[in-house]
Order: C-alpha cells, then sequence, then structure tokens
C-alpha cells in the first residue's frame, strides 16, 4: 500500500489526466472502481462528463438501484442504455470470450452515445491491477479507444478503496459483483430465463441474511458459494433446508453447497489455458 504523500500524487495525476480532456462519457456499472472514476471525473468536469450505465437482464435490478442512488447523491449526471448482448450468438453461446462481447456491445453503443451527445472521449473503471487478470473485455475497450485514467494514474484496486473511503464514499468496501452471465457455467447458453433464476436465486440468501454470495448455475444444479465466515451458519440442518427450499422452486432440481466458499471468478478454474491466452 502506499504512502499517503504517493496516494496523493497519483489521484493529482488522476485528476491532472481528467482535466486534459474535453468532455467524457464513464462506463459506470456501480463498482467501486467505476464509481469512484465517476466520482472523480465529475468533480474535475462537471457537466462536461455523464456516467452511463449498461442496463440489460445481466444486470442484478438491486445493483442498477444502488448505482443510481450512489449517482444522485453525488450529483453525478447519468444516462442508462439498454444494451442487447444476448441477442448476439457470439454472447448468447457463453465461450471463455462472452465478455469480450458484452464489452463490445457496450462500447459501441456509448461510441454512438458519445457521438450523438457531443463528447469527446469514453472510458471505463480498469484499474492497474487487472491488466494482468483474465479480463477479454479490456480487447473490446482497446479496439474502442477507451481510456482507462485510474490506470493511468496507475491506482490499483487497495489504493482506490482507500481513496474512496477517504473522501467518505459508501461504496468504499463493497464487494466486486460481477454480471449475473458470469455465473452460468461456460458452455451453456445465456438466456433471459437462466439469468433471472440465478438473480432470484441469490436475492433469496440475501433475504436469508448471506451478504456475500454466488449461485452459479450448472443446468438442473445450482452451486451455491457463501462466503466462508458465514459457513458455519449455513451448515446447519435447519439452514440447509431453507436454502434447499428457496432454490428449488426457481427451477432447480439439485441445490449444492460448495465447501471452498464465495470467491470472484470461480467458473474461470474450469477454463483450458488456450481459451484465456486467445481471450488476451
Amino acid at each position: 500500500m502506499e504512502t499517503s504523500l504517493e496516494l496523493e500524487q497519483k489521484l493529482e495525476k488522476l485528476r491532472e489526466t481528467l482535466g486534459g480532456l474535453e468532455s467524457l462519457l464513464v462506463a459506470y456499472s456501480g463498482g467501486t472502481d467505476s464509481a469512484y472514476l465517476a466520482y472523480v471525473a465529475h468533480q474535475v468536469l462537471g457537466d462536461r462528463m455523464l456516467a452511463v450505465i449498461a442496463d440489460s437482464p445481466s444486470l442484478p435490478r438491486r445493483e442498477l438501484a444502488a448505482a443510481l442512488d450512489f449517482a444522485s447523491s453525488h450529483g453525478i449526471p447519468t444516462r442508462i442504455l439498454l444494451t442487447r448482448e444476448l441477442d448476439d450468438p457470439n454472447y448468447a453461446r457463453n465461450d471463455g470470450n462472452r465478455c469480450f462481447h458484452c464489452k463490445d456491445e457496450l462500447f459501441t453503443q456509448m461510441e454512438a452515445a458519445r457521438g450523438e451527445l457531443g463528447f469527446a472521449h469514453i472510458a471505463y473503471g480498469m484499474n492497474a491491477d487487472d491488466r494482468g487478470d483474465f479480463r477479454p473485455g479490456q480487447k473490446a475497450a482497446a479496439m474502442h479507444n477507451a481510456l482507462a485514467p485510474l490506470v493511468t494514474a496507475n491506482l490499483g484496486k487497495e489504493e482506490i478503496r482507500a481513496l474512496a473511503r477517504a473522501a467518505g464514499l459508501t461504496l468504499a468496501d463493497k464487494p466486486a459483483s460481477a454480471c449475473l452471465s458470469s455465473r452460468i457455467e461456460y458452455g451453456r447458453p445465456v438466456t433471459a430465463e437462466n439469468l433471472s433464476q440465478v438473480e432470484r436465486a441469490e436475492d433469496a440468501l440475501h433475504a436469508l441474511g448471506f451478504a456475500h454470495v454466488r449461485v452459479r448455475h450448472h443446468g438442473e444444479l445450482a452451486r451455491v458459494e457463501i462466503a466462508r465466515q458465514d459457513l458455519p451458519r449455513a451448515l446447519t440442518l435447519e439452514m440447509l433446508d431453507r436454502i434447499t427450499a428457496a432454490l428449488l422452486p426457481l427451477g432447480f432440481v439439485y441445490v449444492t453447497l460448495d465447501t471452498q466458499g464465495y470467491r470472484s471468478g470461480s467458473m474461470n478454474d474450469v477454463l483450458p489455458v488456450s481459451a484465456i491466452a486467445s481471450a488476451h
């Protein structure tokens, strides 16, 4: 972690980068990175920036509501773009390049909006730590000349959280929340129906008091990931029965609890190395 002086210098670099832009559309998901980018961009550019939310069946309704609430509370101008990645068979077939096709649709629509509204640039919330990860969306961003100001400022995930905390932003410690399609096992087509299954299942687990969860969709099987610190509460016969009773009516035949607990990107564990290499 950087010292406070080094962190302040990186923040100044971010402000300087944003200040050098005539105007900017920010791809805004409501996660910590994109929210902090939108927050600082609004501070620097005022009404010369616009936060753009891509809305589709792969975005949980609770995440959309939270993103809109955050933007409203800080006066950040927003626009919702209805993206149609599910209409693209390349996306719907759900191979290792699914995220590329999703981001290609997002940035295509952002470029159209940029031209229509008269903005000069588009940007997204990639941070310095993302550079070595398996993230096919970065290829789409490069194709569309999307800027990554957080990377330009060399800000990593924990540094962004620290800056958001210092700014008093409520989402400074918000857990990562990938799109609902990331819960569908690779090779199983992504449909509005199975995305809805996953969203309703996760909502049901939240209602049972589990804050950090993933429901991985394996067809008839729902693989439930719950944060390890919450597993003792989950591993009682009464709670297992309640989880089963909540998920079976959603169309699953079997419900299983993953003993490794909640972890980001667990579907990528089964991708062959060749699929990961082709996405870079």
